[in-house]
């Protein structure tokens, strides 16, 4: 098994690791908090326990996924 292949099995292992994350995060009101959207007189509050683990996965997961896809980008340019 060479680098390409193993490069391509960890990318598709965080891919569906990530959508597993983001779709296990609680979801506000809908779109209309994105527009300016009272969003049910939810105002801000910090994260905590699980909710604040499944964020900061989450980003890690998105920078793991874009470096695994770099490295594939360029083992495959050689």
């Amino acid at each position: 098994m060479d680098i390409k292949n193993i490069l391509n099995i960890v990318f598709i292992i965080i891919g569906v690791l990530l959508v597993i994350f983001i779709l296990l995060q609680q979801q506000g009101s809908g779109l209309g908090t994105m527009f300016g959207g009272s969003g049910g007189g939810e105002s801000y509050r910090s994260k905590r326990g699980a909710e604040k683990f499944f964020f900061n996965a989450t980003i890690l997961l998105i920078v793991l996924f874009v470096v695994v896809g770099l490295a594939i980008a360029i083992a495959n340019a050689t």
